[in-house]
């Protein structure tokens, strides 16, 4: 059973930092393909960034240069740092195991129960 537990969020002002996290357990994590999606509230999921288990990095052109993926196999760890922190960005973020229906807003593969990011003043 793949289970996928994230942490980190909160509350932080315009222009702040947040990292974070996703512990992942129940499947082979190094063999996976890994992404973020947020979801804001009344909106579709969007999906934010994608670490293939190669290491390549995909990013939204909404965070690009903002915010940086990475993982940890040997803890099987996916993290989310996120700087410049604007507005829009609040939104619920969940880890997923990545499927190209992200990209298009479905919510597909496996996904975590979420962290609230709000950005605020």
């Amino acid at each position: 059973e793949v289970r996928l537990v994230e942490s980190g969020g909160g509350l932080v002002q315009p222009g702040g930092s947040l990292r974070l996290s996703c512990a992942c357990a129940g499947f082979m994590f190094r063999t996976y393909d890994m992404s973020w999606v947020r979801q804001a509230p009344g909106k579709g999921p969007e999906w934010v960034s994608t670490i293939k288990r190669d290491g390549v990095t995909l990013y939204a052109d909404s965070v690009k240069g903002r915010f940086t993926i990475s993982r940890d196999n040997d803890e099987t760890m996916l993290y989310l740092q996120m700087n410049s922190l604007k507005p829009e960005d609040t939104a619920m973020y969940y880890c997923a195991t990545d499927n190209p229906g992200l990209r298009l807003g479905l919510r597909v593969g496996s996904w975590g129960q979420g962290t609230q990011v709000t950005v605020s003043s």
